[in-house]
């Protein structure tokens, strides 16, 4: 029951990072209302430099955002999700997909994530039952005001 020598046999960890446009499109709010009040008249925002220099930096920050790679994401070990993020609890960052933040490998990426998921839950595991709302429940006989008293 050995494997065959032309098998390939899985990645101690996969990688799954976020995408050089999904770093850069936090920014361009910012650029855009940076060119829009620099070009408004009567506002008082002049940067030293002027246009040439405020294009300048953005463009910069823009291309490091993409060149840059991305330390947010997820790795899968053997073992486990590493989540790499900035905050302390934490949603999966990636795979990830929107308006704006697309991602061409989504599909991909979503598929690894479940397969890895579907492999190493273990026997027992079982879906944690949905939280309590007021759209899916019953309220209890003597909390509601229209039944009517014993």
């Amino acid at each position: 029951m050995g494997s065959s020598p032309g098998a390939a046999s899985p990645p101690d960890e996969i990688r799954i990072r976020t995408t050089a446009w999904q770093r850069t499109t936090p920014f361009l709010p910012t650029a855009i209302l940076t060119a829009v009040l620099y070009l408004t008249p009567g506002t008082e925002f002049r940067p030293p430099g002027g246009l040439p220099a405020v294009t300048a930096f953005w463009i910069a920050l823009l291309v490091l955002g993409a060149l840059v790679p991305s330390r947010l994401g997820i790795t899968l070990t053997r073992s486990a999700i590493v989540v790499h993020t900035f905050r302390r609890r934490t949603e999966l960052g990636v795979p990830t997909t929107g308006f704006l933040v697309r991602d061409s490998h989504f599909e991909e990426e979503f598929r690894t994530v479940e397969a890895w998921w579907t492999t190493h839950r273990g026997p027992d595991w079982t879906p944690a039952p949905p939280a309590a709302a007021w759209w899916n429940t019953q309220p209890r006989a003597e909390q509601d005001p229209l039944t009517p008293p014993k």
